[in-house]
């Protein structure tokens, strides 16, 4: 395993992770429905902190592997639509956008977990919490958009 990649993708974890303290959910989405099971404030900045560190350690795992171009790809895909989905939300306030953009991000981490996993069942195993985690975002995205039919996209705060 090559080390220094690892300070590489977790820089690119940090562009991503940016985002989130760019664009904070404000007023616009604590006045939102949503669903009963909508994880506590807290809990968004904990969990992303382990993810972005464990997606970061399974892709420098992964890497300098024969065979890995898929793994990267896809690990380039998630981390693309990852540093989307603050802004489109938070930042533009469009829900709906922003449950195409979960889609994305959804295929690009099942995409490498399943490509990680083939290669290295540490790494693969490292992006199931995650996978998780845009499983529950993303049905939260929907619920969101659902339950908040009248919501238009209003100016950033």
């Amino acid at each position: 395993m090559d080390w220094l990649l690892f300070p590489i993708f977790l820089a690119a974890c940090g562009a991503a992770a940016t985002t989130g303290s760019m664009f904070m959910p404000g007023q616009w989405y604590r006045d939102l429905n949503k669903p009963p099971w909508t994880p506590p404030d807290w809990m968004f900045p904990v969990v992303w902190t382990l993810l972005y560190l464990s997606a970061a350690y399974a892709a420098t795992r992964v890497a300098p592997l024969e065979g890995s171009q898929y793994g990267m790809a896809f690990w380039a895909m998630q981390i693309a639509f990852n540093t989307l989905w603050t802004p489109i939300f938070f930042g533009l306030k469009r829900i709906k956008a922003a449950l195409v953009v979960m889609v994305g991000l959804w295929t690009g981490v099942a995409g490498t977990t399943i490509a990680f996993f083939q290669l290295d069942w540490i790494a693969g195993a490292l992006f199931v919490p995650y996978l998780i985690w845009v499983t529950v975002a993303g049905a939260l995205n929907a619920s969101v958009w659902m339950r908040n039919p009248g919501v238009v996209a209003q100016p950033a705060e």
